[in-house]
């Protein structure tokens, strides 16, 4: 097993730690440089988003066809951690979700002529995009056949009829992903769609206030009432639309994951700095035994994840969905990014549960991870039925 980085890989990595040390975690201490939902305003954005592109740093993941690099999933992993140890940075690299998995899918899947069509504008930057899948009660959430949204053909046309919510980015997008119900049949009842935000039969209902900070677009509520998309706006086959939407959800998810860990890695930067300098009753915080322990646990847990991660990144570049995989990265990191964020604000005090540091602020952002993409809960029984299915060769090398 070799762990090196490639050579691009670890050369892009340098380059990228350098930026997000030098000119985006900087930002971070000026509130003008936030937007009304706390993430990174437009002007700044912009100006690092040029910088990004000027580094050859844009677009890892998407091919050099399209603007980007052609990373591997095992080659952006460790570029993308180190892209979140700023609150601010996975966007300025257009490695941000949901226009991230939306990308990589239309890669993967979409025809040629629709390739031209839809993709430039979000690998240049120039749009955001948004996929939308997940319903409120009754509709579907973990479990997509519960889908109730509706698209009926008529004709060379589609006619799309539903209520879908907490659908990321969907407030500044340009650009959809839409799966919705095209039949009964348990496999194969659901279909993708693609549509811009020009398109007349649907509209926004509201930007849901959450607890965290938000993506760009928020996670909003949307209601579909005749919407026509138009058949050669239709990605893939009728009926492949959980097909898809597998291809594109087990890379996001552990893309997810890269970034979480440069999130956890920053929490424990802050804490390690904070009691490196900070004494108490005669005695700096880093030289007990307790805050050892705290910082100990934390840093393993952030190593488990990481190796986790590459793991599944390696599997999944071999061809395989590595449902299993993901599903273990997923629920290690997800809790790790809570516990090490909750390690660095005890360990900083009144400092850390306040706004002088970004602590709360990813504190806020971490309990979503739990959730999204599927629950953890959801995850474990994954893993369950794999090992059912498989027994002893749940833990097969290879």
């Amino acid at each position: 097993m070799d762990f090196n980085l490639t050579e691009r890989a670890e050369a892009s990595r340098a380059q990228i730690r350098k930026i997000v040390d030098d000119h985006i975690i900087p930002l971070e201490s000026e509130r003008a440089n936030f937007d009304d939902h706390e993430n990174i305003a437009s002007a700044p954005l912009e100006k690092l988003k040029e910088l990004t592109k000027k580094n050859g740093l844009w677009s890892l993941s998407l091919p050099e066809k399209w603007g980007g690099q052609g990373f591997s999933m095992a080659e952006i992993a460790s570029c993308y951690e180190e892209m979140n140890r700023s609150v601010f940075g996975p966007v300025c690299f257009n490695a941000s979700a949901p226009d991230d998995g939306n990308m990589r899918v239309l890669t993967q899947v979409a025809r040629p002529d629709q390739q031209e069509k839809w993709l430039p504008a979000i690998a240049e930057g120039k749009v955001r995009s948004s996929f939308i899948m997940t319903e409120p009660h009754p509709g579907s959430g973990s479990d997509p056949s519960m889908m109730r949204t509706r698209a009926d053909r008529k004709g060379d046309k589609w006619i799309v009829n539903g209520h879908k919510w907490y659908i990321t980015g969907a407030g500044v997008a340009e650009h959809f992903i839409l799966i919705a119900r095209t039949s009964q049949d348990p496999r194969k009842g659901l279909s993708a769609f693609l549509f811009h935000r020009d398109t007349p039969g649907w509209r926004i209902e509201r930007r849901i206030p959450i607890m965290g900070p938000e993506e760009h677009g928020g996670h909003c509520e949307i209601f579909f009432e005749g919407m026509e998309i138009p058949d050669e706006d239709r990605l893939m086959d009728v009926g492949d639309g959980l097909k898809l939407t597998q291809i594109r959800l087990g890379p996001a998810r552990l893309t997810h994951c890269m970034r979480w860990l440069g999130l956890a890695r920053r929490a424990l930067e802050i804490a390690t700095e904070y009691v490196g300098k900070r004494e108490g009753f005669g005695v700096k915080l880093a030289d007990r035994e307790s805050v050892q322990w705290l910082l100990g646990e934390a840093a393993m847990e952030i190593q488990i994840g990481r190796m986790l991660v590459m793991n599944a990144a390696w599997k999944l570049d071999q061809g395989d969905f590595a449902r299993k995989e993901v599903s273990m990265a997923k629920i290690q990191v997800a809790d790790t990014l809570h516990k090490a964020v909750d390690t660095a604000i005890q360990l900083n005090g009144a400092r850390g549960y306040s706004k002088d540091t970004v602590l709360e602020w990813i504190y806020r952002y971490a309990r979503q991870a739990r959730l999204v993409d599927g629950a953890s809960e959801v995850h474990k029984m994954v893993l369950a039925k794999n090992l059912y299915a498989d027994g002893s060769d749940f833990w097969h090398w290879g």
